[in-house]
Order: C-alpha cells, then structure tokens, then sequence
C-alpha cells in the first residue's frame, strides 16, 4: 500500500510541468562546484554555485543522470556518468593517509575509464571532447590546493563539467540527454556485490502488476544526515524465503522502483510535503491535486509552528475549521489523504506508522484534536498549541532531544487515529510538573486531553474536564488542586513581592501524597489570613469553603490520573483568579 501510493504520487508529479519531479533515470542533485573548462579541456576555474540562505550556504539543484548504487570494499569500480564527488572526477582524498590518496586514485581510473566506454557517437560530440581532453591532458592536476580548499570541506562534495562558452553545462546537451534515456532500455541487472551479470529474472510487479525484470537493488533515501535504503533484503542468507534471494523476495520493476523511490525523495527534500518532529520524520501527500480548501499544502501547520511567521499556524487552523463548519471553501472530501512517519534504523529506513484514508476523515480528527486541547489561557497567548509546544512541554529544559523516544510519533498516530493519547504523555507530563513545580497552559491541556480522551473510549460515564474553572467537578484531586491553589493565593497576597510560595517547596508533595502536607498547609493559612483585609478574607475563606463542600479526607496517596486532576484543578482556580468576573466565556 505505501508502494502502491508512492507510485501514484509520482505519476502525479511526472504528469504536473510545474513539479519538475525527476523523469525516469534522472534525478537532482545539489553541485556545489562547477569544473569549467575550454573546448580543448584546458582548466579554466571552479565555479562555486552556492547561495547564501541565512547562516548556510545552499549549492545549486542540478537534474543529472541518477546516481548508482555503491557499497563494499570494491565500490570504487562504479562511477556515476559526467558527475561524482571530488574522489572521482578529480582524483583528491578526503586526507592525507596514504589509504585515502590510493583510493582516489582507483577512483579516478573508474571514471575516466567511464567516459572512454563510450559509444563513438557520444565521443564525438564537441563537449564530451572537451572533457576526454581535461583527462588526456591531466588537466585536473592542474587545480591549485587554494581552489579546492573549499570543496574538500564538504562531505561528498559532487562536481560536474561546463564547457566555456556554451549558455548549457555539459549534461544539458541534447545529444547526451539521449544517450542517458536511451540507457533505460537493458536486458539484464548488474549483481554489484559479485561484479558480474546476474542472470534476468522476471516477475510479475508488486505495484503495477505488469510481469517483467525485478530491480535487484533500490536506490538509498536520504533521511537526517543519513542515506538508507527503504526496501533492502540481504542476499544469500539462511533465511530466504522459498529459495528467493534479495529483493526476488518482493519483485519490483526497474520502473516502479524509480517511481517510487524518487515520490519518497522528493517528498523528503520538499519545504511543503515534511516536517521533523523530534526522531520522527513525516511526509504526507494527497492523492488528488486539491479542488477545494488545499489541506495537503496547510496540513504541516496543523503540527508545527514558525518563529518567522507564528500567523501561519493559526491562519490553517482557522481555515480548517471553516472548511468543516462553514463550507465557504469546501474539503476535496473524496480526495485520499496519506501520512508516513519515518525514522532512520541500521540498514533500513524505519516505518513508524502509515496512515491512508480521506481528507474528511483527516480533518475531522485533526479538529477533535484541537478541541480536546482547548483550555483556558491568557489573551495574548495563540488560540491552539502546536505539536512542538506540546512535547516540549513534557521534555527537560522544553528541548525536544530530551523527548522520549517514539512519543512524537504515538502522539502523531493518536491525532491522525483519533484514538486514545499514549500513556508515556500522561506520565511525562506528570513527572514534569512535579520536578518544576510549574502547571503551565501546555501541560494542563496536555493532562486534559488525555483525560477526556481515554474516559471517552473506556470510561464514557465519566463527566468530562471543562476548559475553564468547573465547580461542579467533585473529583478529590481536582478539589484539591484547587485547595492548593487557593492557599497559595492567600499567601502571596499576604506576602506581596514573594519569592518563593508553597508551590515551589511543596508542590510534588502535596500531589502524590496530600495527608502529609495539607494539614500543615492549613494551620499556616490562618497565619497569612490574618493579614488580609476583612472582606478579602472573607471570600477566600468561602472559596475554600466552597471547595471543602465535598472532601471528607486527604488521601494519603494519589495515583498519576489523580495528580493529573490536581493539576488542572490547581490551573482553572489559578486561571480564575485572573479572570474578569463579568466574563462567563
């Protein structure tokens, strides 16, 4: 199934001119240097191509012939055509050592010899010449330590050919640009790791079904910092299924494995298509180019937020729920939608979660996701918290490498699913709290959409936590969150310019076992009463009156669900303090 809409994406992008998706055995690559040379091979310079995009430099995207896939100790045999990294087209180690200039060397060979394969016919034309001539000439020993400094510094760093004078660099030439397609047509498949031809071997595609030659090997994907394969079955193993080895075991054309290996890195490359959350990378894409509301292009807000540009979150939320509401700019309701989370392993690229169904149903979880994280907040804070805010929140120090492993992608799962938040959440938040003493809007939201969340799948009796101060609410903890938060109250008003309160000495305490503490915390509130004005006095007295209406003791232990409760119970009542009382919203 993901195969299958991999390939679909693609056939959409290859049928959009706008998309400038890669054609079948293309591919683009970013050149960071240029060789510029003259039509008899002279070295001319090193054209650098990078622009300037914040702190970084970002080389130039260059659709060149697809690169071959390379591993083992004689990996070096195998040269890419007109383009490689520095090893190959000029022969330069990435050190010093000895090993390093040998290997360059052997590489060199592997691409000259590359070039002097070439038919007749591609030989003769006048840039590829040139090129045969910059290595009869040795021309590239002719390129000063000063000017390579640069490209030494990038890892992989891929270079290419321009001839001077021609507005095209070499790979553009339309002469060549046949020869490249025309080596799509092939009668059998390299076996890299034997160095010899394995023999052909036809099976009917996974994705499309037709019965042709299997593609033995599929091209890497990169993903954070990292290349890795998506599909990948070591060969001659014990545990070959049925006596199929490698990737017979999943037969995919040549053609299909382009099709979908290239979707996925386009997708993996795109500003628009995926979004980094914590350890989890996800791409997502519509099956359809949208004719309604553009939920694909809005989707990654949904999830995320920008420094540069904080609207933008809240514009696609707004949008969203206008589409659901107000119909002013309709869902492409029948249109499929997919999510894929991916996570980089070993050898493979690692499938987090796959999630498929229709923009509707997307939506209408997305939005309940939403809702459940409504809380009561203050007017200068954004309407709806983000994903980052959210696992931030549980996180030492709101850095998201000190989230838990797999929790962005169970919490991810939950929205698309609509099912019960991860208990991980719960839990971290809780030990959050209690190792800060701090209950903030982020973590309060977190607590009650796990709540209300869980009781609405197994435990639908129970009355959900509201978004504000709930008086009614008789839980123990809630009440008692509310106690504390009173008590508090009364001392800062008693201390005016108070550093620390009882929050900060007591409140991990208090939360997990309330015997302990309350009755102190009680005695000492007298204290602090007494130094209040008459009718102040009075009303906090009420409000804890109010709250003791229904608690017949302290327990003398809380489990995390309850100390959960008491933690939006000490946020509503702290909220409502600095709530207008006018205002019933």
């Amino acid at each position: 199934m993901i195969l299958q809409a991999l390939y679909e994406y693609y056939q959409r992008k290859a049928i959009d001119p706008e998309s400038q998706i890669a054609p079948e055995g293309w591919e683009w690559k970013p050149i960071p240097f240029i060789v510029v040379i003259d039509m008899n091979g002279k070295f001319l310079q090193l054209k650098d191509t990078r622009e300037n995009e914040g702190k970084r430099k970002i080389p130039k995207q260059y659709l060149l012939p697809r690169g071959i896939g390379r591993s083992g100790s004689d990996s070096w045999k195998i040269a890419n055509l007109f383009w490689d990294h520095y090893g190959y087209v000029l022969g330069l180690s990435r050190d010093d050592s000895a090993k390093s200039k040998k290997m360059a060397q052997k590489q060199l060979t592997s691409f000259i010899k590359k070039l002097q394969e070439l038919p007749g016919y591609v030989k003769g034309v006048p840039d590829v010449v040139a090129v045969l001539n910059f290595y009869n000439k040795k021309e590239y020993g002719k390129i000063s330590d000063a000017e390579i400094q640069d490209c030494q510094k990038i890892a992989g760093c891929n270079l290419m050919f321009h001839v001077d004078g021609h507005e095209r660099i070499l790979i553009d030439n339309p002469e060549i640009k046949t020869y490249i397609d025309s080596l799509l047509v092939t009668d059998e498949v390299l076996d890299n790791d034997n160095k010899e031809k394995a023999p052909v071997y036809e099976a009917v595609c996974l994705i499309t079904g037709q019965k042709g030659p299997v593609q033995r090997k599929h091209a890497r994907t990169p993903i954070n910092k990292d290349t890795k394969s998506f599909i990948a079955i070591q060969k001659n193993s014990g545990y070959d299924s049925y006596g199929k080895q490698q990737a017979f075991n999943c037969p995919i054309s040549p053609s299909a494995e382009f099709a979908y290996t290239t979707a996925l890195n386009t997708l993996l490359k795109s500003k628009n298509n995926r979004i980094q959350i914590s350890d989890s990378t996800v791409v997502f894409w519509a099956q359809q180019k949208a004719r309604g509301y553009d939920f694909e292009s809005n989707f990654a807000w949904y999830l995320t937020s920008s420094k540069d540009d904080p609207e933008k979150g809240v514009q696609a939320i707004r949008g969203l729920y206008d589409s659901l509401h107000s119909g002013n700019v309709p869902l492409d309701e029948g249109n499929r939608f997919y999510v894929l989370g991916l996570a980089p392993n070993a050898a493979r690229i690692s499938v987090r979660f796959w999630k498929a169904g229709t923009i509707r149903d997307f939506a209408g979880k997305i939005k309940q996701h939403f809702d459940d994280f409504q809380i009561i907040h203050g007017p200068k804070d954004h309407e709806h918290l983000s994903l980052y805010q959210i696992l931030s929140a549980t996180a030492l120090e709101y850095k998201m490498d000190n989230v838990p492993p797999n929790l962005a992608a169970s919490v991810i799962e939950s929205i698309l699913d609509g099912s019960p938040y991860p208990v991980t959440l719960l839990h971290q938040c809780v030990r959050r709290i209690r190792a800060e003493q701090q209950v903030n809007r982020a973590r309060a939201a977190i607590l009650k959409a796990y709540i209300n969340r869980f009781n609405r799948f197994y435990n639908q009796q129970e009355k959900e936590v509201s978004m504000a101060l709930d008086r009614s609410n008789v839980n123990v903890g809630y009440r008692l969150g509310r106690l504390f938060a009173v008590l508090e109250k009364i001392q800062e008003e008693a201390n005016p310019g108070i550093n620390a309160t009882i929050r900060d000495r007591f409140y991990g305490a208090v939360s997990a076992t309330p015997i302990t503490v309350f009755p102190q915390l009680l005695k000492l509130k007298n204290h602090h009463l007494a130094k209040l004005n008459p009718g102040r006095k009075v009303n906090l007295e009420k409000e804890i009156g109010e709250i003791f209406d229904t608690l017949s003791e302290f327990p003398a232990h809380m489990t995390f669900d309850e100390q959960a409760r008491f933690a939006i119970g000490y946020y509503h009542q702290r909220q409502d303090f600095f709530r207008k009382k006018e205002d019933n919203n």
